[in-house]
């Protein structure tokens, strides 16, 4: 059964789209811990982030990092988290989020809500500085 993630790469679900090539794709996270929280992922679905090739798995390293660079240029914050949890979505991906302290990246805090038109402009903002 594919996961959510394929099914947002194949554009059965909508998502709100910062970057894509041909073997990555990064979108916002439609339950963030902050402003411009991304998701990055393989368009090919592999469960376990470790059981990536080794050349996906670097070129999935540093998609992120532009990605990252980006998001800094949108969101005031100190750095951009990185986190790896792999239990909630079958599919290997990497957490960009915008943080000022350690707590910003603790995902037992209560998620943010924003209106799919924030989701839009924030996603449009981060696409533009990626030119």
């Amino acid at each position: 059964m594919a996961s959510i993630f394929s099914k947002i790469v194949r554009g059965q679900i909508p998502a709100h789209k910062i970057a894509e090539d041909d073997n990555y794709l990064a979108f916002l996270d439609i339950n963030p811990l902050a402003e411009g929280h991304t998701l990055v992922i393989p368009k090919k679905e592999v469960d376990y982030i470790f059981d990536l090739d080794d050349e996906l798995l670097a070129g999935m390293h540093v998609f992120s990092k532009h990605v990252a660079r980006a998001i800094e240029k949108v969101v005031p914050c100190k750095r951009i988290g990185v986190a790896v949890l792999g239990l909630e979505i079958p599919h290997a991906h990497i957490h960009l989020i915008p943080i000022n302290r350690i707590d910003d990246i603790n995902f037992a805090r209560p998620k943010l809500k924003f209106t799919q038109d924030e989701f839009a402009e924030t996603s449009k903002k981060i696409r533009g500085a990626l030119k």
